[in-house]
């Protein structure tokens, strides 16, 4: 998951940094930046959140970082 990696060094946070705001922990954060884990859903939606990205940028499925329009509420 080379973008996940790439968008926590993008935004000068250590690991460390991305636990404090997240919740989710440094070892799990190290395993999805190694891809020796995939991230569960759950934690694609707070990291998609804190940085303000798409789950697709996370998992490598585009290059494109802005995160998808907000659904408008009818």
């Amino acid at each position: 998951m080379k973008n996940i990696k790439l968008i926590r060094v993008i935004n000068d946070y250590t690991q460390l940094k991305v636990q404090m705001e997240t919740g989710i922990q440094q070892s799990i954060i190290s395993k999805y930046e190694t891809g020796e884990l995939t991230p569960t859903t759950d934690n694609l939606l707070i990291l998609a959140a804190f940085y303000n990205t798409s789950i697709d940028y996370l998992l490598d499925l585009t290059d494109e970082q802005k995160p998808y329009p907000k659904r408008k509420n009818k």
